[in-house]
């Protein structure tokens, strides 16, 4: 995939930060998450045009051709906005699940509409047990009829395809189904975060179309890349959170001083800088790790799932507390923003699982 110049890419991040700070204020989010679709059509059809949906598709399909280093930047810019939306599923999970598989006809078929932010699909890769590995597939196929249930699936309620991972006598294999096919029933999962649409889908005989190519080695391709997106939004969210909890510092006087002046809340916040930017760190090194094809990018990838969340998780509760009571109120923004970070940090995978991978990385 090509990359785009530094100076490229600070554009494009700009570029988006702007639409979204438009598009994606605390009222626009407050209301979107609100909607049954939980996102704003108008605004997904401005990153389409933009480019963002279709942000790592392959030029050959109508995509950005872009990679793991300006997906990054963009989802810093997403996470800052709290941006509701498929963009994770749908135009990255989903999008480079089925660019990694070798069934060219799908490609041809389904990454333009992908891209173009026209269809909206959803990887069905895990099933209850939520391990994403293959002993957590928990969907089984006979010849192209798909049996069982895939769980937290990513915006599935909106998806109009869905790539589904299942067993077969002969491996896991990839299908491509129909979302309003006969069999399949999407139930919508309850979210602590608002913001984030989780669905469990349950197929009864559903008719699918195996998909040729190695699933499991396409599924990890994606969620690695998965992984580093989900790592720029945890880090610009915790970014975000810092700046106007220190802003609030700032203004915020008792005693006739700025609360930013009292000893412990000048630690706090150092401590919180320190948290965000060795988040922002870890993401980006992980997205340039992964866009060389480094020998250690398993690695790096899992240092930032865990580094990104646990920072993310820090920064919001903290926030919370320096912003005092005002703060533990749903009206203000500082719970949004803590209930993304907790529900982001278990959406691939708790960190001491990324933990174990990061450390069996280092050890082989």
């Amino acid at each position: 995939m090509p990359s785009l110049t530094p100076e490229e890419r600070t554009a494009l991040q700009d570029a988006v930060t702007r639409l979204l700070a438009d598009r994606s204020a605390e009222a626009d989010v407050r209301r979107t998450m609100e909607t049954e679709a939980g996102y704003d059509p108008v605004l997904w059809t401005q990153l389409a045009e933009m480019g963002v949906t279709g942000l790592i598709v392959d030029e050959a399909y109508g995509g950005a051709g872009a990679g793991p280093l300006e997906l990054e930047a963009v989802m810093e810019a997403a996470g800052a906005a709290l941006l509701c939306g498929p963009l994770l599923g749908s135009g990255v999970l989903a999008a480079e699940f089925l660019q990694r598989l070798d069934d060219a006809d799908a490609k041809t078929r389904l990454l333009p509409g992908i891209a173009a932010g026209a269809t909206i699909a959803a990887a069905a890769l895990t099933g209850e047990s939520g391990a994403w590995t293959p002993e957590g597939v928990a969907v089984t196929a006979d010849g192209d009829a798909l049996s069982g249930a895939a769980s937290y699936v990513i915006h599935g309620q909106s998806a109009d395809v869905l790539l589904v991972l299942a067993r077969t006598p002969d491996g896991l294999g990839a299908f491509e189904v129909d979302s309003g096919a006969a069999g399949v029933t999407i139930h919508a999962l309850p979210t602590f975060d608002h913001t984030l649409r989780l669905a469990r889908i349950a197929f009864d005989a559903a008719p699918g179309r195996r998909l040729t190519g190695d699933a499991w080695a396409a599924a990890e391709a994606a969620l690695r890349l998965a992984l580093v997106g989900l790592a720029g939004e945890q880090a610009g969210g915790a970014r975000r959170c810092l700046d106007f909890t220190v802003d609030y510092a700032k203004n915020r006087y008792q005693f006739g001083r700025a609360i930013g002046s009292f000893q412990a809340v000048k630690h706090m916040a150092a401590d919180l800088l320190l948290e965000t930017e060795s988040a922002i760190s870890a993401a980006r090194n992980a997205a340039a790790k992964l866009a060389a094809a480094a020998p250690d990018a398993d690695a790096a990838v899992s240092l930032a799932a865990f580094a990104c969340a646990d920072a993310y998780v820090k920064t919001t509760a903290d926030a919370v507390q320096m912003h005092g009571g005002i703060a533990f109120t749903w009206a203000h923004p500082a719970h949004l923003y803590l209930r993304r970070a907790r529900a982001d940090a278990q959406l691939f995978g708790v960190s001491a699982a990324h933990r174990e991978r990061f450390l069996t990385a280092l050890g082989a």
